[in-house]
């Protein structure tokens, strides 16, 4: 059996993969049934595994920390050949902003290092819009070419990965491929997005501007069709790619999809209200990131707020012509599945 070694569960997308690798992607012709692998999976030590734990297949915990290089030999133990799916990193850190750069940068290092050592043959890694920041116009979408203009403090630290990643991949010492997927949403969701839900179906969900600047998003799903299709195509050695849904989202349209989602499919009351605040709240939250930022600080509510004005919209173009990547589900179907987890894991909606 080929050996998949994954990195970043159980977080949202990292649990999501291993059970894509594990039990197929029923929506995907090409990965609704895929053959038996072994499947390493590398956990935080203070982890809570008992998601991994209940899916089908050869998968093995083992526990480490990308941190800590000596932690990481039981991950790659007889690796060579395998394929190495790095989905751990820190979007909103607890301990200021050094904790990004330990851990998306430094982490990534280390995984590169180990990675070449082990003799991985593809090492695939899940980067961030971030690196790219926000769209200069409203009726832009970028694409791979665009250049870095990293979005504060957690946009540096993924460039600084994707570097470490492509040095390695022109070195030769790794086979690369990098995958940018932006805001996503869907099952094995952490309480952030549950807590959005909420704010949604209590008329708390905040609208900033004219709630017409447009964010590509990605259902869980589609990224892991992504990320198979980055392991099983060979030209997508040394390659990054946009993966997300078929076309960005109007912020007002994710807003309105998701209380229809609610009150027509699950007969959930809503409050059909917004809490709207002009464009001049996000700018002003903006100078307020960067200044405690620059402190070492980091307050993940200044920071959504920050962005909650801005265009952050993708082409999928290259991932569709050299990958065949063709996202599934779009956004009610997904906020649907999404809600439907919500409940059946007993989470408060």
């Amino acid at each position: 059996m080929s050996l998949a070694l994954v990195t970043g569960a159980p977080g949202w997308l990292g649990t999501r993969l291993v059970r894509a690798l594990a039990e197929g992607l029923p929506d995907v012709a090409r990965f609704a049934d895929v053959p038996p692998r072994e499947i390493r999976v590398l956990a935080h030590p203070s982890a809570d595994t008992s998601a991994l734990e209940a899916i089908r297949g050869s998968v093995t915990i083992v526990r480490g920390d990308v941190c800590e290089p000596s932690s990481l030999t039981p991950l790659f133990g007889m690796g060579a050949g395998a394929t190495l799916f790095h989905a751990a990193g820190v979007i909103h850190p607890t301990r200021g902003i050094r904790e990004l750069h330990r851990v998306n940068e430094e982490g990534t290092r280390n995984l590169v290092d180990a990675a070449a050592r082990a003799g991985v043959h593809r090492f695939v890694h899940v980067s961030s819009n971030s690196p790219i920041g926000t769209n200069p116009r409203p009726d832009h979408v970028f694409d791979e070419e665009a250049p870095y203009a990293p979005y504060l403090s957690y946009g540096r630290s993924k460039q600084r990965a994707e570097q470490i990643v492509n040095a390695a991949g022109e070195a030769g010492v790794l086979e690369t491929v990098i995958v940018r997927p932006p805001w996503f949403y869907g099952p094995d969701q952490p309480e952030r997005q549950s807590r959005f839900f909420r704010m949604v179906r209590d008329g708390k969900a905040p609208i900033v501007g004219s709630g017409e600047n447009r964010r590509s998003m990605a259902y869980v799903d589609n990224i892991c069709q992504g990320l198979l299709l980055c392991e099983a195509v060979p030209g997508a050695k040394g390659r990054t790619y946009w993966i997300a849904d078929a076309r960005p989202y109007p912020m007002n349209e994710i807003v309105d999809t998701i209380e229809a989602v609610m009150e027509q499919d699950f007969q959930i009351r809503v409050a059909h209200t917004r809490r709207r605040l002009p464009g001049l709240a996000s700018e002003v939250a903006l100078a307020f990131d960067k200044l405690i930022q620059g402190l070492g600080l980091y307050v993940p509510e200044i920071h959504v707020l920050s962005e909650m004005n801005k265009t952050i919209a993708c082409s999928i173009e290259r991932a569709r012509s050299e990958l065949g990547y063709e996202p599934r589900l779009e956004l009610r179907e997904g906020m649907r599945r999404s809600i439907r987890w919500m409940l059946d894991a007993g989470e408060p909606l």
